[in-house]
């Protein structure tokens, strides 16, 4: 129907793009290995992960048997900076993020 002179187009529909936070969530993931003790990968884990004394005794000891543990899980940005922080006192660390 074409507009005559006294009539108001009101198709104000415009495509826009809708951004969202959706971001993945990770694991720190950290691994075994034959040359780092307890007592280093504990107190690592307290400095840098925020564990408790008994979480990071606990989850030395899972990494040791089972071969690595999710130590922490949050978004890329977070655990990143922390997986560094470990892996640069010798102990190997990975970010992954969790399958769905």
């Amino acid at each position: 129907m074409p507009n005559t002179k006294n009539e108001v187009s009101t198709d104000l529909s415009v495509d826009t793009d809708v951004l969202t936070a959706n971001e993945e969530t990770c694991h720190l993931i950290v691994w075994n290995d034959e040359v780092n003790t307890f007592e280093w990968v504990i107190q690592t884990l307290i400095e840098v992960c925020g564990h408790s004394q008994e979480q990071a005794e606990q989850s030395s000891y899972i990494i040791h048997y089972k071969g690595k543990y999710a130590v922490k899980e949050g978004g890329y940005e977070v655990l990143k900076p922390l997986c560094d922080a470990i892996t640069e006192r010798g102990i190997g660390a990975t970010v992954e993020v969790i399958a769905e």
